[in-house]
């Protein structure tokens, strides 16, 4: 009888859980998003980030069938190949930015995505530095059911082997013998399958943390200084390369020196937005006078005092020459205090204790140390734009790092990204490769067909 019971316990669970998976749902969307494109698409679905802003995509691909839209998200340069005119306009707009294959996607896991996008619950992402998120993780619910469904088992198979005991003990005249729940629960078979579940829940919290260890996607930390890339990559086309000169050449992009920020603020001396308040961070740094356009020399040896006599009066001579003003009106004076005290929060507060010296800035992107990464193999072999990476930084006012960085996130890359063969002398040794494409027989090569996916490229 217990059995029985037992038994239609569990197809009452495998109903449950059938009916609770069966069509698309915004909590599964939610899931599935956060899981796959969060890392380049805004969470408030209405501003672009990497890719574009999710908002009315149903309404954006109305005109077509509904399985190309489910083609596009699980392979969109298949779709791009075949023609496809909103596939195309699409990336004639984005490119060179790839976005992910999910070809495992079912339809009603799009169908869930479509549903969380016309709702994700979440209003427009606030300025300001971002946080990761930390949330703890809760247990899927399916390896709880699967828990209960085991310990029904457990007990029910006890008062299987109980009863048999009972009747063996029947036929040989001796009484039969009633354990209490104490009794079972303490039984070597008891304490061996709570063992195996306590290892089985421990095991599963650790991988999964493990694999979210140091992950800092969206992290956007506060700087010595202000510096918009906005301002200088995306209004002033300055090359990314022009400041981070040892990305085309060395393994490290580089921070670059206040001597390369010189080259243009000797002469630009004011900020289009900030004024003097950040530009002239950069001057007392390195000791440059903006009044006489001259490098003070001895400025190692200079006293705070020295330095802030220098300063204030640079910054309240362009107040009253912006103002058309002859002295320091009281809000004069107080941007002249405020923008001192700025400096030196932003100069002597590391750790030189100097206000003289190097702009120590706060690094943003980060990989463990047992993974290795050539920029220059990336940038001047690979030909990678520096967005594929960093996401649209020209669009950025403060850099944040918009990608996981994960394992996973490099892989999928090496698999999806073709080679630039042509003009490309690095790649003349790939013989093959190329009396393949010039035959017709291969129309690509990946990263991964020439080693991309080997452990010991990022591992050795």
């Amino acid at each position: 009888m217990l059995l029985k019971r037992i038994c239609w316990v569990f197809i009452l669970v495998i109903v449950a859980s059938a009916s609770l998976h069966a069509g698309p749902s915004k909590e599964a969307g939610k899931e599935l998003f956060m899981a796959n494109c969060a890392a380049c698409h805004n969470k408030n679905m209405k501003d672009n980030l990497t890719g574009p802003a999710l908002a009315g995509v149903e309404e954006r691909w109305s005109a077509f069938p509904r399985k190309d839209l489910y083609a596009w998200v699980r392979n969109s340069q298949a779709l791009i190949a075949t023609g496809h005119p909103r596939a195309n306009e699409l990336w004639a707009k984005w490119k060179p930015t790839l976005m992910n294959n999910f070809p495992g996607l079912t339809d009603d896991q799009i169908e869930s995505l479509i549903l969380y996008i016309k709702e994700p619950g979440s209003g427009p992402v606030k300025d300001g530095p971002k946080v990761e998120e930390k949330k703890e993780a809760s247990l899927p619910w399916v390896f709880i059911g699967l828990g209960g469904i085991l310990l029904l088992l457990a007990f029910a198979l006890m008062r299987i082997v109980d009863n048999l005991a009972n009747v063996s003990r029947a036929k040989d005249g001796l009484p039969p013998i009633e354990r209490s729940m104490y009794q079972v629960l303490t039984t070597k078979g008891a304490i061996a399958f709570l063992v195996f579940a306590t290892v089985l829940i421990f095991g599963y919290k650790a991988v999964d943390n493990a694999t979210r260890m140091g992950r800092e996607q969206n992290y956007k930390p506060d700087q010595p200084i202000n510096f918009s890339h906005k301002i200088h990559a995306g209004v002033n086309k300055i090359d990314c390369q022009y400041c981070h000169d040892t990305a085309r050449r060395s393994k490290q992009s580089g921070i670059p020196g206040a001597n390369t920020c010189m080259n243009c603020h000797s002469a630009v001396k004011k900020g289009t937005i900030s004024g003097t308040s950040e530009i002239t961070k950069i001057f007392a740094s390195i000791g440059f006078d903006p009044i006489t356009s001259k490098y003070m020399e001895g400025y190692d040896n200079w006293s705070d005092k020295q330095i802030e006599d220098l300063y204030k009066k640079w910054i309240g001579q362009e107040y009253m020459a912006s103002n058309s003003l002859t002295s320091l009106d009281e809000n004069g004076k107080d941007i002249v205090e405020n923008q001192w005290e700025g400096i030196v929060k932003a100069l002597k507060d590391d750790s030189n204790g100097k206000i003289q010296g190097p702009i120590e800035w706060t690094r943003v992107h980060n990989l463990p140390d047992h993974a290795y990464f050539n920029h220059a193999q990336h940038v001047t072999v690979g030909q990678v734009a520096c967005q594929k990476c960093h996401g649209k930084v020209e669009e950025m006012d403060v850099v944040f790092q918009y990608s996981t960085l994960g394992m996973g996130w490099c892989i999928n890359c090496h698999r999806e990204t073709e080679v630039k063969f042509k003009d490309n002398d690095y790649y003349k040794q790939y013989e093959r490769y190329h009396n393949e494409l010039k035959s017709g027989k291969r129309d690509k090569v990946t990263v991964a067909d020439i080693g991309g996916l080997e452990c010991q490229k990022c591992h050795y």
